[in-house]
């Protein structure tokens, strides 16, 4: 998982461009002037950079030297609605209880439940609605008419809870059973 670090695609930047970092940020300290947008389609436009390149370079640019806004779940949880706080806290503390060895880390700022740093579910509080997810489509797709039966609103690759969800470990826990299958099945036919 990623820490937020803009720096760690420094290595990247420099081996493909050619050019230190350094060439790139004073770049953008040139063109101080341009919008956000301007200053990444100049990267990718004239520069042959990637989107996450040029983000990075911008962004450290302009001053934000991490991604990452939150460090822990608590960080997460402080200023989200009380009531999706609370269920998601509980939901994650069941499932790192009943499932040793995950662990809460936060990725593009929101937490999953890893194990071995593999992803297996994440949970959010959305402001009306808490948004769910197994990593695996696949997984999702497989419980799309269990959690329809419950009432809960499955979209492409998230379902919808409500914020006082009356937590069901038991689906919680098939879902991460059925996202260490498939994960480990992938792990195992990956090259």
């Amino acid at each position: 998982m990623s820490d937020g670090d803009r720096a760690r695609h420094w290595p990247a930047i420099e081996r493909r461009s050619g050019r230190p970092v350094e060439h790139w940020l004073e770049l953008m300290r040139e063109h101080a002037d341009l919008r956000y947008p301007e200053q990444i389609a100049l990267l990718r436009e004239e520069h042959g950079f990637s989107q996450a390149h040029a983000n990075a370079v911008v962004m450290y640019a302009r001053g934000s030297t991490s991604s990452a806004r939150f460090a822990t779940l608590d960080d997460y949880l402080a200023d989200k609605e009380p009531t999706g706080a609370r269920t998601v806290r509980a939901m994650f503390a069941g499932l790192l209880e009943r499932h040793p060895g995950t662990t809460v880390e936060l990725a593009w700022n929101q937490p999953f439940l890893t194990l071995d740093r593999a992803r297996l579910f994440s949970v959010g509080v959305m402001g009306a609605h808490l948004l769910a997810a197994p990593w695996s489509v696949t997984v999702l797709d497989a419980f799309r008419p269990a959690l329809e039966e419950r009432g809960l609103t499955v979209n492409r690759k998230t379902f919808r809870l409500p914020l006082d969800w009356a937590i069901d470990a038991e689906l919680l826990d098939r879902m991460v059973a059925a996202e260490l299958t498939e994960q480990g099945t992938t792990r195992r036919s990956a090259p």
